[in-house]
Protein backbone atom coordinates (compact mmCIF):
# COMPACT_ATOMS: atom_id res chain seq x y z
CA UNK A 1 0.00 0.00 0.00
CA UNK A 2 2.98 2.40 0.71
CA UNK A 3 4.48 2.03 -2.40
CA UNK A 4 1.66 2.86 -4.86
CA UNK A 5 0.98 6.16 -2.47
CA UNK A 6 4.30 7.41 -3.25
CA UNK A 7 4.07 5.86 -6.79
CA UNK A 8 1.07 8.13 -6.82
CA UNK A 9 2.81 11.75 -5.23
CA UNK A 10 5.75 11.02 -7.62
CA UNK A 11 3.60 11.56 -11.00
CA UNK A 12 1.68 14.32 -9.13
CA UNK A 13 4.92 16.15 -8.71
CA UNK A 14 5.98 15.24 -11.94
CA UNK A 15 3.00 16.30 -13.73
CA UNK A 16 3.33 19.83 -12.00
CA UNK A 17 6.81 20.31 -12.40
CA UNK A 18 6.13 20.07 -16.05
CA UNK A 19 3.04 21.96 -15.83
CA UNK A 20 5.10 24.75 -14.25
CA UNK A 21 7.86 24.55 -17.02
CA UNK A 22 5.35 25.07 -19.32
CA UNK A 23 4.01 27.87 -18.15
CA UNK A 24 7.38 29.37 -17.56
CA UNK A 25 7.97 28.75 -21.28
CA UNK A 26 5.00 30.32 -22.26
CA UNK A 27 5.11 33.52 -20.47
CA UNK A 28 9.11 33.80 -21.33
CA UNK A 29 8.22 33.13 -25.36
CA UNK A 30 5.71 36.34 -24.67
CA UNK A 31 8.26 38.81 -23.52
CA UNK A 32 6.51 38.69 -19.97
CA UNK A 33 9.62 37.98 -17.92
CA UNK A 34 11.64 40.65 -18.60
CA UNK A 35 14.09 39.77 -15.75
CA UNK A 36 15.10 36.06 -16.77
CA UNK A 37 16.33 37.44 -20.31
CA UNK A 38 20.65 37.12 -20.25
CA UNK A 39 22.30 39.42 -21.03
CA UNK A 40 23.75 37.52 -24.08
CA UNK A 41 20.16 37.60 -25.59
CA UNK A 42 19.91 41.45 -25.63
CA UNK A 43 21.45 43.58 -28.69
CA UNK A 44 24.14 46.23 -28.56
CA UNK A 45 22.87 49.86 -27.66
CA UNK A 46 21.74 51.80 -30.61
CA UNK A 47 22.12 55.85 -29.99
CA UNK A 48 20.47 58.57 -31.34
CA UNK A 49 19.22 62.20 -31.07
CA UNK A 50 16.23 63.48 -31.20
CA UNK A 51 16.08 67.14 -31.40
CA UNK A 52 17.67 68.18 -27.47
CA UNK A 53 16.77 64.48 -26.37
CA UNK A 54 19.52 61.37 -26.39
CA UNK A 55 18.27 57.95 -26.85
CA UNK A 56 19.52 54.78 -26.72
CA UNK A 57 17.74 51.74 -27.37
CA UNK A 58 18.47 47.94 -27.33
CA UNK A 59 16.56 44.80 -28.59
CA UNK A 60 15.93 41.08 -27.43
CA UNK A 61 16.79 38.55 -30.01
CA UNK A 62 14.82 35.99 -28.52
CA UNK A 63 11.43 37.50 -27.73
CA UNK A 64 10.02 40.76 -28.96
CA UNK A 65 11.03 43.02 -26.33
CA UNK A 66 13.01 46.47 -26.14
CA UNK A 67 14.72 48.50 -24.16
CA UNK A 68 14.86 52.44 -24.49
CA UNK A 69 16.59 55.28 -21.99
CA UNK A 70 16.18 59.04 -23.11
CA UNK A 71 18.13 61.35 -21.43
CA UNK A 72 17.48 64.87 -21.55
CA UNK A 73 21.42 65.83 -20.63
CA UNK A 74 21.41 65.94 -16.69
CA UNK A 75 17.97 67.08 -16.33
CA UNK A 76 15.46 64.28 -17.11
CA UNK A 77 15.38 60.42 -17.80
CA UNK A 78 13.09 58.72 -19.20
CA UNK A 79 13.29 54.30 -18.77
CA UNK A 80 10.90 52.50 -21.27
CA UNK A 81 10.11 48.71 -21.00
CA UNK A 82 8.46 47.08 -24.08
CA UNK A 83 8.17 43.37 -22.75
CA UNK A 84 5.64 41.96 -25.24
CA UNK A 85 3.71 44.80 -25.44
CA UNK A 86 3.94 48.91 -26.12
CA UNK A 87 5.59 51.29 -23.66
CA UNK A 88 4.43 55.03 -23.57
CA UNK A 89 5.60 57.45 -20.96
CA UNK A 90 6.24 61.28 -20.79
CA UNK A 91 8.50 63.81 -19.69
CA UNK A 92 7.87 65.87 -16.45
CA UNK A 93 9.66 68.82 -17.67
CA UNK A 94 8.95 68.78 -21.19
CA UNK A 95 5.95 67.45 -21.60
CA UNK A 96 7.43 65.26 -24.53
CA UNK A 97 5.55 62.06 -24.85
CA UNK A 98 7.60 58.16 -25.49
CA UNK A 99 6.39 55.52 -27.36
CA UNK A 100 8.35 52.09 -27.58
CA UNK A 101 7.19 49.72 -29.73
CA UNK A 102 8.72 45.53 -28.89
CA UNK A 103 10.28 45.77 -31.89
CA UNK A 104 12.55 48.85 -30.70
CA UNK A 105 10.83 51.79 -32.60
CA UNK A 106 10.95 54.64 -30.51
CA UNK A 107 8.70 57.82 -31.00
CA UNK A 108 8.81 61.15 -29.86
CA UNK A 109 6.15 63.58 -29.96
CA UNK A 110 6.07 67.25 -27.99
CA UNK A 111 2.48 68.02 -26.65
CA UNK A 112 1.25 71.28 -26.26
CA UNK A 113 -0.73 71.77 -22.67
Amino acid sequence: MPLNRHRAIAWILVLVAVLVLALTGVLFHQGRTPGLYPERSWGPWKSETTGAWSTHVRTNSWVPAAQARVHYGKTEDVHLDAFGGTDHDTSVFFRTAFTLTPDGRLTVKETRP
